[in-house]
């Protein structure tokens, strides 16, 4: 441009822009003026509009008014890097702020580490973030910004409660995890010795609480942690605190133990080698441990766990606890699969070695060791058939109610019979619940925004002094009122969440294979296998039954 020429002068660190109004055709245009300066080669530096605008209008005046005196101004200079640490009041992290040089230097990680250490920063800082600021930062537009975490302190974290410990399996524990044989493989008949406990054994132990961990901030405060307190340990039927020892539970009788929700139980345990025509019918307040069969019609009634280290026939066993049986269960079922001879009814789970033609219905989970067939399973938890850690059993011709998963080596036989798996029960009992508490909330919200506006009403107006204790009493009530509304809206939100927790964890896992005729349920949505499939899962997904490969 006529008349426009930029200068540098080192020693001053100035950039110069010298107009010479003498030379101009017309009046020089600030805005291209401004392009002009900074497509110069000077670029790089710190420029100023402002400065360079204000020398423009001073030239054009000059300019108008024919006085050619030359102009000179100072519009830029070299700026070095501007480096910020920011730490926030709790002081556990730290940030670095890097506006990226015009032209200048860029600090080194020596000169950042002792820029960290002047700001205070004395823990928890990062070599290699800060390299990496400085990486951006050298590759960076001159003036961008640059910002990042660079320092962080440690939480302290609290030491944890004391716990409680069993020292003694319980007797499904027992069952699903078999014992190693003397050669390297697994011998699935040795299921572990089924024994009792005698007075006097130690079954649980409290271990102490931990001290916790203490932490820092970035200043390098120190941040004392809480140690755990110590809990009181409850003691269930049959045990009591030692004498030697407070923090050890042992057996006041001998029995069968149980550990269930943190609770040590010992059960006055009946033993018998058999139940048959000769034993009788056995009804027993505590747990059954019967090492014999289980003969054809006898029945089995206990408020405890009822372990039978054998084979139970066209039985039934009813278990306040849990239902052990270590070999198999076999009974008879009408033609239309509606009635059976062995009945096996549990509060906890139940585990049978094999099964057919049996009834079962549990609280908990219910495992089969290898196969069951022409059979109806009802459980809250979810169905194993097969090993724990590999199940690969087989289920056909059976009718399963689930509330979770359901996983077998093989579902349905070759021949196409019939396998429905039904997860609606457990799903149409959290909506009812869940209906009855919108009705409840649609109620208490109405009432909740009437009650406000009165409320806000009353606040307004001046309260006669012998009303102010009646007024008081309101308030409180709408204050109650609104925190049960609060409390509900929480349980709402918690019911939703359960809901879509229970939809994900409904699933088929065929570790084998899945046969023609196995259908699964969810209410009127439905899969059913047309065909044969290789390992895979059916799980639900977006309000439908999902089919994919198991990988």
């Amino acid at each position: 441009m006529k008349g426009v020429s930029l200068s540098y002068d080192e020693q001053a660190n100035e950039v110069s822009l010298t107009l010479n109004p003498a030379e101009f055709d017309k009046e020089l245009d600030s805005k291209a003026l401004v392009k002009h300066v900074h497509s110069s080669e000077f670029s790089s530096l710190y420029l100023s509009e402002t400065e360079i605008k204000a020398t423009c209008d001073q030239a054009n005046h000059h300019f108008k008014t024919n006085d050619f005196a030359v102009i000179t101004k100072k519009v830029g200079e070299k700026r070095n890097a501007e480096v910020e640490f920011r730490v926030p009041e709790e002081g556990m992290q730290a940030t670095v702020v890097v506006t990226a040089p015009y032209g200048g230097a860029v600090p080194d990680l020596t000169a950042m580490l002792n820029l960290a250490k002047q700001n205070g920063i004395n823990r928890g800082l990062g070599k290699k973030k800060l390299k990496a600021v400085l990486q951006k930062v050298a590759s960076a537009r001159p003036g961008e910004v640059v910002e990042d975490i660079v320092a962080r302190g440690l939480p302290a974290r609290d030491g944890r409660s004391s716990r409680v410990k069993p020292l003694v399996p319980n007797a499904l524990e027992r069952v699903l995890k078999p014992q190693e044989s003397s050669t390297s493989r697994v011998d699935m008949r040795n299921l572990g010795e089924l024994i009792c406990v005698k007075a006097g054994a130690e079954v649980l132990r409290r271990m102490a609480p931990t001290k916790g961990r203490s932490g820092f901030t970035v200043r390098g405060t120190k941040l004392e942690a809480k140690a755990g307190d110590w809990q009181s340990i409850k003691l269930g039927d049959g045990t009591a605190i030692s004498d030697h020892d407070e923090n050890l539970v042992v057996a006041t009788i001998s029995g069968m133990p149980k550990f269930l929700d943190l609770i040590m139980t010992v059960d006055d345990t009946f033993t018998c080698q058999g139940v048959n025509v000769g034993t009788g019918n056995i009804k027993y307040d505590g747990a059954v441990l019967v090492n014999g069969d289980v003969t054809e019609k006898m029945e089995i009634t206990a408020t405890g766990d009822v372990t039978v280290n054998g084979f139970v026939e066209s039985a039934t066993i009813h278990a306040g606890g849990d239902i052990v049986i270590t070999e198999g269960a076999m009974g008879k079922a009408n033609d239309e699969g509606t009635e059976f001879s062995c009945e096996l009814r549990a509060t906890g789970s139940i585990h049978v070695q094999h099964g057919q033609g049996l009834n079962i219905k549990c609280g908990g989970n219910i495992t089969i060791g290898r196969q069951v067939a022409y059979s109806r399973l009802e459980c809250k938890g979810d169905v194993i058939v097969g090993r724990i850690d590999n199940p690969n059993g087989n289920i056909f011709a059976c009718d399963v109610i689930s509330q979770r998963t359901v996983k077998a080596g093989t579902f349905g036989a070759v021949s196409g019979s019939h396998l429905a798996i039904d997860f609606s029960k457990g799903f149409n009992q959290l909506m009812e619940r869940k209906d009855l508490l919108d009705d409840i909330l649609k109620q208490l919200r109405e009432n909740n925004d009437k009650h406000k506006d009165k409320i806000d009403l009353i606040k307004s107006k001046l309260i006669p002094k012998n009303l102010r204790t009646k007024v008081d009493e309101a308030i409180e009530m709408f204050e109650n009122e609104s925190q049960m509304l609060n409390w509900l809206e929480i349980k709402n939100l918690e019911m939703k969440a359960a809901k879509e927790e229970y939809t994900r964890s409904i699933l088929l896992m065929a570790f084998k294979r899945v046969y023609s005729g196995v259908s699964v349920k969810l209410n009127n949505r439905v899969w059913r296998s047309e065909r044969e499939y290789d390992r895979s899962i059916v799980r639900y997904d977006e309000h439908q039954w999902q089919y994919e490969p198991m990988v």
